[in-house]
Parts: C-alpha cells; structure tokens; sequence
C-alpha cells in the first residue's frame, strides 16, 4: 500500500483516534502488529495517516482492543469509507492548508457554533466583505491570490444550502458588528446579509454586546464542529499563522464550556437582528 505524502485532516484525525484507542487498551504497536500478521511501521503509518484503512480492519481492531463503543466505532468506520474527493482538494495547491481543512471539517458537520470578534463568520460573509477582510492581510495578497481566497470563501457557503444543513450558532462580538471592512456601503450590505442568513431555520445569530463586560477568549475567534459522536468533535482557531485544530477531549470540553458562557451573556436572536439594523441605519 503506498503512502501517502500528505494526509488530510480527517486522515490524519482517523489515525489518531485509532491510537488512543489503541493506548486506552494498554497495548503497544508492536503487540498489535502481532496480533493482526503486520509490523510495527505498519501500525504507526497507520496512525499517522499516511496509510489507509479499511472498515474491516478497523472493526478488527476494535475488538483487539475491547471496545464496546458501538456508536464510536461505526462513526470511525464511516472515516474509513470516505474515499471521494471534495470541492475542496480543488484548492489544496492554491489556498492555505488550513483554510481546506475548514471546509472539510464543516461540509461533515452536524452541527457548528462559532465567535468571532472582530468580522463576521466566514460562513455569513459576502463577496465584497470578504474581499475587504482579505485585502487587509499582511503580507499583502496579489490580485490571484484575493481573487482565489474569495472564490474558496464562497464555495464554503455552500454547506448552508445543501438538503441536510448543519446547524449552526453564530455568536458574533459588537466589535465585529461595527467594524466597517470595505466602508460604510459594504458593512451595511454585511448586515442585511446576515439580517437575511438568520431567519433560516437552521442558523442563529446572537450578538455579544459592548455591556456584556470582558469574558474568557475575547481575544480569539473559535469555531466547534459537532461530528456524529462527541469523540469526533473539533475545535478550529482562528492565529495569526491561519489556523489550528484540536480535538484532545479536554480542550472540547474548555472550549464547549466557554462557548456556553458567550452564548449566555449575549443577546437573544430578536435583540441581536435589531442591533444590526440600528447599526445598518446608521451607516
């Protein structure tokens, strides 16, 4: 089997859980080679996600190791049938590797809460907005590149259209609100578009209001993705270096509690579409 030079995110985080499953059960990789006919590299590829994995052998390794997680076990394997391509390896050599496994990560979702503090959620920009947040990067994007970033951002919307939408909780910071990327004509625009995105069913928008005082994280945008069991959730960061992705379940948990705090001291989905259009008004 060969290897595979550059694993994706969802490869690699395959291998992962198959390695914490592995030391869960107090077993060493060669213990397990053993076991299945293979050798030590063999497991260790694996775990990195150079290799791929067949359900199969994942529903075998369940049982070397003594897992009676059902429900976790068929979510892994349903991580092994995924052969396909994405819309997104279509950008894999011309956008930055973070921001191809953000799509990933959110065209598998089930669910997603974001906060962002100082723009608005990517999944809720427009063109001209987004263009406008891009446009101020350092170091200075060239004409291509703005125009690839923006081509990528809009593809990603298309995850709030499809049969099966995920769903999804935007907590977005005053600051963001007010912040007129583009001027005054653009931000207003942004406004109304998300003023429209929020009476979908499957979306809402709660705005964190200048009153509610400093909290945990108000520096730093996050976005959770709920996968189909709690073990498969990931938290996404938006650093200075594009982006970062965690998914050991204590930092879940920190980061589900925090969003939880956000969520109480903002304002509710009514309170939230009136400030926007008080802020829209104004402009």
């Amino acid at each position: 089997m060969p290897l595979r030079t550059a694993p994706t995110a969802r490869q690699r985080r395959l291998g992962v859980e198959l390695r914490r499953m592995r030391e869960q059960a107090g077993m060493t990789a060669p213990q397990v080679a053993e076991q299945l006919g293979g050798n030590r590299t063999g497991i260790t590829n694996m775990e990195a996600g150079r290799f791929g994995v067949s359900v199969e052998r994942i529903r075998a390794l369940a049982r070397i190791y003594a897992c009676g997680d059902q429900p976790y076990i068929d979510a892994l394997a349903s991580l092994a049938e995924e052969r396909g391509r994405g819309w997104w390896d279509d950008y894999r050599d011309i956008v930055i590797k973070a921001a191809v496994d953000v799509a990933e990560m959110e065209h598998h979702a089930l669910g997603l809460r974001s906060m962002t503090i100082m723009h608005m959620p990517g999944l809720l920009q427009t063109e001209d907005y987004a263009k406008a947040v891009f446009a101020a990067g350092i170091p200075k994007s060239t004409p291509t590149e703005l125009r690839r970033n923006v081509s990528f951002r809009m593809r990603r919307r298309a995850v709030l259209d499809r049969d099966n939408p995920p769903t999804c909780t935007f907590l977005v910071h005053e600051a963001a609100l007010r912040m007129q990327f583009g001027g005054p004509e653009v931000a207003a625009r942004q406004l109304r578009h998300v003023l429209e995105e929020s009476e979908r069913e499957n979306i809402t928008v709660r705005a964190i209001p200048f009153a509610a005082g400093g909290f945990s994280m108000a520096g730093l945008s996050v976005l959770y993705a709920t996968g189909p069991v709690p073990q498969l959730d990931t938290v996404q960061l938006d650093v200075a270096h594009g982006g970062a992705l965690l998914d050991a379940q204590a930092h879940l948990a920190n980061y589900r509690a925090r969003l939880d705090y956000a969520e109480e001291i903002s304002l509710g989905p009514d309170d939230t579409r009136k400030l926007m259009r008080d802020i829209a008004q104004q402009w």
